[in-house]
């Protein structure tokens, strides 16, 4: 969709907040709490942003960006291009990251940036009557995307914030979340340290009760590519999959329509099913359950083989 810019808003020194809205039409596709869409810049690159508006509102959408100046770009360019009645292609809203319906109690941990979903979860909750809780994590408490939004939607008290500049820091421990607790999930979106604290601390808790959300590739230095044949399950066809290639750019070379967008394993458009092999999944979206037949065909390899359904 083309959509134009309505407003902007400096909600830190580092994050606007850009307000979306089609210029023909009165309402647009209706997002749940927790969805992200894809922003296409001008030179074709796709950004994925969160949607940190309320979503029972379909009339506009909004998305909180912080610039990086050490990033890919795409901050950059938002931040230092788009204006008042500027024209962003924009996706409909796709979700990884949806708010678990009938959960006795929801605990939100975000980091930085990672905290813009959990903007439309708590209102979300709020209104669902659910119980939720936020623990959030940033490095200043000048820089703290959204607090006012989420200070006024929480209150104090189901909001706590962990300012790294306070005197003394302030510093989430992971481990506080303790034992599981029946009924509570627990959702994470935030820097690969935060991430990965809280992902070491619910180990023992049941997957299905941990949620997590990341914008970027999964780092392993360690990993080594190596070829593998791919057959089509429709049609019988065997292709080899060369090690310096993805099984999309293969899939793409041959003629076959694959659907995609960050191609790093984050935004799950590129999902497939697959049987009769080992794949090595390298994505940071699919869970245990969802990996003994899906795959992420952008990242994601095999062991000698695997059959695809495309």
């Amino acid at each position: 969709m083309k959509l134009m810019v309505t407003n902007i808003v400096h909600d830190t020194p580092t994050v606007k907040i850009f307000t979306l809205k089609h210029p023909l039409r009165d309402t647009l596709p209706t997002p749940s709490a927790g969805a992200h869409v894809d922003v296409r810049l001008p030179d074709g690159k796709i950004r994925q942003y969160s949607l940190c508006g309320d979503p029972a509102d379909d009339s506009i959408y909004q998305i909180a960006v912080r610039r990086e100046d050490d990033g890919r770009g795409g901050s950059r360019w938002l931040h230092d291009n788009v204006e008042l009645g500027s024209i962003l292609h924009v996706s409909a809203p796709r979700n990884n990251f949806p708010l678990v319906a009938g959960a006795k109690r929801h605990l939100f941990i975000g980091g930085g940036i990672g905290i813009t979903p959990f903007s439309a979860m708590v209102q979300a909750a709020k209104e669902a009557g659910e119980e939720f809780f936020i623990e959030y994590c940033v490095r200043s408490s000048v820089d703290a995307p959204l607090f006012a939004k989420l200070r006024a939607i929480c209150g104090d008290k189901n909001l706590r914030v962990w300012a790294g500049d306070q005197i003394p820091k302030l510093r989430f421990d992971a481990a506080s979340i303790g034992a599981p607790v029946e009924g509570m999930h627990i959702y994470c979106c935030g820097p690969n340290s935060l991430v990965n604290a809280v992902r070491k601390a619910t180990s023992d808790w049941p997957e299905s009760q941990v949620h997590f959300e990341v914008f970027a590739a999964t780092l392993d230095e360690n990993f080594k590519a190596e070829p593998f044949d791919m057959k089509i399950a429709s049609t019988g066809e065997v292709i080899r999959v060369p090690a310096n290639q993805s099984a999309l750019d293969v899939l793409r070379a041959r003629g076959f329509i694959v659907s995609s967008s960050c191609e790093l394993g984050v935004c799950g458009s590129c999902e497939c099913g697959y049987k009769d092999g080992t794949v090595i999944h390298r994505d940071s979206i699919l869970g245990v359950s969802s990996r003994q037949d899906r795959m992420m065909l952008c990242v994601s390899r095999a062991r000698v083989a695997v059959t695809v359904e495309l």
